[in-house]
């Protein structure tokens, strides 16, 4: 029976019933300042008890509001008070429980993140601590359905926690909160010089200057000023505030604040799906940011910026992959990675899918049909999959590395395809150039643009992909559903030194 973390200060830091809690959030919505398109992809907001801190937050949560439908990930973040924890701590719980109901865990984010060494499962940091769950009554009420990332944060160096943002970074369906208060019990002059001194060094992007007494929550706080200084994004300062401003005495006070981060380019835009829908593209995905209004075809577009990545990263992506894989063999542990070694263009999001060849026969390949982390990573996780995950295929052994073949495709945001019926479907593919991705129900399956030369016949394309997703080939229905993505595709054997993969 699946796990539930039952709320533990329900009834302390915020009201107890599901109709309390709900009026109370809302009342501090409404007086917040309301949020514009530029939905924050990151916020700080406090935890303290709602009669103290709520305001202040409800400032952060309010940006999120128009965003409501397309956020469904929140990667949480927040100090650990009462059992200490080294590094990141996620919980084994299926589900968070408040008065407002259950929140799902995001299982797979979890299990992804976990093969990093300074993340692992600590329920008993979880249990009783306030840092985190008294964000979720804000998340229930300005999000639809969504599922969260709790993790527990204790000593753990800046570049580690933005390791795992960068890992869970996704685009704009995903929401990083940071959980933290300011000084503590300070008088009120005191407390306000130190909560301006923190204040800077949060605007600055500087986690150096947070001192030891000036964020409860500093290590997670400096995990994301790392992540924002690496990726160039904007904070903004919402409200910095203590208990003496809000409800209680002014000797001895704590500080709070809360700061939004946006992207560089426009933040995550409220309206990026209906981007993503009108253009094929995702406005957080770097690797597309040249697309052009003036063609029918973004993949084109895309083709010409992954092609131009390739030629400057293509071996550093193929020796990730190469060097996941024979990591595993020497050592049977998954292999770290520092995402502060790796170009800033593999840093950003991406998907990509990683093939292995013998003798010319398929010897592996898993990818990602999405991009949700940093590409570099998405090519050293794949490349370790296709090599020992692959269902169709035993684990790879040493003995297979010699003349064993690598190649990584890279792809583009999927594009939704609309059509009258499976005539107009057929007509509107484009032979060795469509990478498919079909649904029907739960069925899905799906081929790159590699595949046509195997293919060439749209029919037999299209009937083998059903074929892939269990369903028949001449398979039809109403609720039959399809996207289109464009894929670039670099083979060591196109390296000037292909042998280099392997033996280095």
């Amino acid at each position: 029976m699946p796990s539930i973390r039952e709320a533990a200060v329900a009834g302390q830091f915020y009201p107890g019933s599901a109709a309390e809690l709900d009026a109370s959030v809302r009342s501090y919505l409404g007086q917040a300042t309301p949020g514009t398109e530029n939905v924050p992809k990151a916020i700080i907001a406090p935890h303290a008890g709602y009669v103290y801190s709520g305001a202040i937050a409800a400032s952060a949560y309010a940006r999120l509001i128009p965003a409501r439908s397309i956020i469904k990930r929140v990667v949480l973040l927040g100090p650990c008070h009462r059992v200490a924890v080294q590094g990141l701590a996620l919980s084994s719980a299926s589900a968070f429980q408040t008065p407002l109901g259950d929140v799902p865990v995001d299982k797979e984010a979890s299990e992804q993140i976990l093969a990093l060494r300074q993340v692992e499962i600590f329920d008993a940091t979880h249990e009783g601590e306030h840092s985190l769950e008294v964000h979720l009554p804000f998340l229930q009420v300005v999000l639809d359905d969504f599922t969260v990332v709790p993790l527990v944060v204790g000593e753990a160096g800046p570049e580690d926690v933005a390791d795992v943002l960068e890992a869970l970074w996704g685009g704009p369906e995903t929401l990083i909160v940071v959980s933290s208060d300011l000084s503590h019990y300070l008088d009120y002059a005191s407390a306000q010089a130190i909560d301006q001194a923190t204040c800077k060094a949060i605007e600055t992007l500087n986690p150096g200057l947070i001192s030891r007494d000036g964020a409860c929550g500093r290590f997670p706080v400096g995990g994301l000023l790392e992540v924002a200084k690496r990726r160039g994004m904007t904070v903004t300062t919402l409200d910095l505030r203590n208990s003496g401003d809000t409800a209680g005495d002014k000797d001895h006070v704590v500080g709070y604040g809360s700061w939004m981060f946006q992207e560089a380019r426009s933040g995550v835009a409220a309206t990026g799906n209906e981007q993503e829908a009108r253009t094929g593209v995702s406005p957080d995905r770097d690797l597309n940011k040249e697309t052009s209004t003036k063609t029918k075809s973004p993949e084109d577009d895309f083709n010409a910026a992954t092609e131009a990545l390739l030629e400057r990263h293509g071996e550093k992506l193929l020796m990730l992959a190469a060097g996941a894989i024979k990591h595993w063999l020497s050592t049977g542990k998954p292999m770290n990675m520092n995402l502060g070694e790796l170009e800033a263009d593999l840093v950003r999001t991406g998907a990509c899918f990683i093939t292995l060849k013998r003798d010319g026969k398929l010897r592996g390949c898993i990818g990602s049909s999405e991009a949700q982390r940093p590409l570099g990573v998405d090519a050293a996780e794949n490349g370790f999959r296709a090599a020992f995950k692959d269902p169709r295929f035993p684990a790879l052994t040493a003995e297979e590395i010699p003349g064993l073949e690598l190649s990584i495709s890279v792809l583009s945001a999927k594009s939704p395809m609309t059509f009258a019926d499976e005539a107009d479907f057929l007509s509107q593919l484009r032979p060795g150039i469509d990478g498919l991705v079909i649904e029907d129900g739960p069925k899905r399956a799906l081929f790159l643009p590699s595949v046509w030369s195997q293919l060439p016949k749209t029919v037999d394309f299209v009937g083998h992909l059903k074929a892939k997703a269990g369903l028949s080939k001449d398979h039809w229905s109403d609720t039959f559903k399809a996207w289109r993505f464009g894929a670039c595709e670099l083979s060591a054997s196109d390296l000037q030194e292909p042998g280099i993969l392997w033996n280095n």
